[in-house]
């Protein structure tokens, strides 16, 4: 079949477009299929802990009832399943009802919806800086505005939000919600601390804002105590209308079933249940069914736990190698959890021209670039230790320290050498000026 140019059709698509990118995790993808490369780049869990017995354990008690798995269901999803979110988001420490509960494919699709129905071109939306840029591709098809918000090691910083939320209101900009990772973020891995979590419910009151809080990772602590969800602070202090909370079981059983969650008051959950009419009706029963049999009949918490050593294992791995074969001047977070590291570069380095050499080297990273909507974080890289051996680990930060170091000496012989040709210049000035002096 012959290649179509589809550019021909530029005066065709709609405007959206233009504000919609592709994921770097996701444009990288063909890469890091390639034998022999140790990739640091997706935010992959181990999908190979699970074990085939249990999965087909899971078939088994599912095919009695085949047809029910391979039919359309409820847009808003299946009540087991439900029941099932109810459960999780309890062990969560974020009581939940399963009427306020919404089904989505993916996490993923719920940031979309949530686009869908809260954002009209231009509106804003305050988030952290860097963000998760899979949130970022989601909210760019519907081209808002994206106001970063800086973060420290205790999370986005409080003071700077409302700083920003003061001038976009003096200004006339509307900021719809403020979107937020609360535990573990992606990419920084850093947890925002629970003092600041009220603030920020504060702020959603003082402005009259929505908070969208997105947990992925909050199950996979490794060490330090479990923090209150920003639902279910909410809920202590006696409201329940403005956290819409996002939930996967993307990290806690397998992210091939495409499956999520929204928790949130009604009218909203009405809102975004005709969006996703629109979008793909309903989401799998199969998947819905899978998951079902699963949490309710094996001991799901234990599995948790085992995913968890198991990544506290190769962030420490990936610590003690980063400490080990870094430069001086290169820094990084030390997250209590989650998937990810984020390592801040000199900078003079562009963590996205580097790549081309890291992947020759045989290690991939994503570069920091593509966690902001405007361009920052060119020194920045992500770097996830979940998905590869605690020896390909060390292995692959000794890899790129190396391209690091190449890098950072190479600036320094171009100084050097723009030195030495200065002062070359200015030495052939003065013998010049001198010579000058002695002629007349």
């Amino acid at each position: 079949m012959p290649l179509v140019d589809l550019d021909r059709f530029d005066f065709l698509y709609a405007g959206r477009v233009k504000g919609m990118k592709t994921a770097a995790t996701r444009d990288l993808m063909a890469t890091l299929s390639r034998p022999g490369i140790i990739s640091l780049a997706g935010g992959f869990p181990d999908t190979r802990a699970f074990g085939e017995e249990a999965f087909r354990e899971i078939s088994r008690s599912i095919a009695a009832d085949a047809a029910q798995a391979l039919q359309y269901g409820p847009t808003a999803g299946l009540e087991a399943i439900k029941d099932v979110i109810v459960e999780v988001m309890a062990v969560e420490g974020t009581p939940a009802r399963q009427e306020d509960v919404f089904v989505t494919t993916g996490a993923q699709q719920g940031l979309d919806l949530i686009a869908k129905v809260f954002l009209d071109e231009g509106d804003a939306v305050l988030c952290e800086g860097p963000a998760y840029a899979g949130a970022l591709n989601a909210f760019a098809a519907y081209r808002p505005r994206i106001a970063h918000v800086p973060m420290d090691r205790a999370g986005m910083i409080p003071v700077a939000a409302r700083e920003t939320l003061k001038k976009a209101r003096k200004s006339g900009l509307h900021v719809k919600f403020i979107y937020t990772v609360p535990n573990f973020q992606n990419p920084a891995g850093v947890t925002m601390v629970a003092e600041r979590r009220k603030e920020l419910l504060e702020m959603a009151e003082e402005f009259d804002l929505v908070i969208v809080e997105d947990n992925p990772y909050g199950m996979l602590r490794f060490e330090g105590e479990p923090l209150p969800s920003l639902a279910a602070l909410e809920q202590e202090a006696g409201d329940v209308d403005r956290v819409v909370y996002l939930g996967t079981f993307s990290k806690i059983f397998a992210p091939g079933v495409r499956l999520g969650w929204v928790h949130a008051q009604p009218g909203i959950l009405h809102k975004i249940n005709v969006g996703k009419q629109g979008a793909d009706l309903c989401s799998s029963n199969l998947s819905q069914m899978m998951i079902s049999s699963y949490f309710q009949n094996a001991d799901w918490r234990a599995y948790v736990r085992r995913l968890t050593a198991m990544y506290k294992e190769r962030r420490d791995a990936m610590l003690d190698a980063l400490a080990e074969f870094m430069p001086k001047e290169v820094h990084w977070t030390h997250p209590e959890g989650g998937l990810f590291v984020w390592a801040t570069l000199p900078s003079y380095l562009d963590a996205t021209a580097m790549l081309p050499r890291a992947i020759a080297k045989n290690v991939a990273y994503v570069p920091g670039e593509g966690f902001y909507a405007g361009g920052s974080g060119k020194n920045n890289m992500r770097l996830n230790f979940s998905f590869v051996e605690p020896a390909k680990i060390r292995r692959g930060i000794e890899l790129l320290s190396e391209v690091i170091r190449e890098r950072m000496e190479l600036r320094s012989d171009l100084e050097r050498g723009s030195q030495r040709g200065l002062s070359s210049r200015s030495a052939n000035r003065s013998a010049r000026s001198f010579a000058a002096g002695t002629e007349g």
